[in-house]
């Protein structure tokens, strides 16, 4: 690390941050989506006139849904810290931000993924009884492919916001992108610092966008 303040990153730093946003962004997608499907689905197939049509869970879950998702997400790591602890044993560094990364994202993919269940047209399901399929087979054989153009373009967007969520993470203390951008590019008024993170961030979000894009319209064709 030398002294002029334009180049105090190195290339190491900078791609140990960069996988460190990797991972984060990786690891909490994944659990993320699968948490979310199970909630968008539940949201979707419980509501009044679905499949599996249950006020009392429907209700509740949405309830559930509703107030984590009207939290901050800084708010929502501060709050869940004692829980972050108990799961991964420590409340810094990539796997305690994973943690509340999941949390944050599930309810969102969960009513992305109910509202892209809620226009697989009411014919299709309709068949799908008609046929004796049972609710399950509905869900998976039905909906779910009807649905999985828009279902990815769902993801994407959740996938962008997790991306701004990461960099919040580095904050406190999470490592990442967000924690070079202030550990350099904010504290050590490192210019070069500010620049490449804000580039790479624009470079992730739009090569996100783009692979989800494509991957949502070639579904759809078929």
């Amino acid at each position: 690390m030398n002294g002029d303040k334009w180049t105090l990153i190195t290339p190491e730093l900078f791609f140990k941050a960069l996988g460190e946003t990797l991972q984060m962004l990786g690891v909490s997608l994944v659990l993320g989506s699968i948490l979310g499907v199970i909630i968008g689905a539940v949201l979707a197939l419980t509501r009044a006139g679905g499949v599996l049509e249950n006020r009392p869970i429907s209700l509740g879950l949405a309830v559930v849904v509703n107030l984590i998702r009207s939290l901050p997400f800084i708010i929502l790591l501060v709050a869940i810290l004692p829980f972050t602890r108990l799961l991964v044993g420590t409340s810094i560094g990539v796997w305690a931000a994973i943690v509340p990364l999941t949390v944050m994202i599930a309810p969102y993919i969960g009513r992305l993924v109910e509202n892209s269940l809620l226009e697989v047209p009411r014919g299709v399901i309709e068949a799908a009884r008609a046929m004796g399929a049972s609710p399950w087979q509905i869900f998976w054989r039905f909906m779910l492919p009807e649905a999985r153009g828009s279902l990815i373009l769902a993801i994407t967007i959740a996938s962008v916001g997790l991306l701004d969520a990461t960099a919040m993470a580095g904050t406190v203390g999470a490592g990442g992108i967000g924690d070079l951008a202030l550990s350099y590019g904010y504290q050590r008024y490192d210019g070069f610092a500010m620049v490449i993170t804000v580039v790479t961030l624009i470079v992730l979000v739009q090569g996100i966008q783009l692979l989800g894009t494509v991957i949502a319209r070639r579904f759809r064709r078929r």
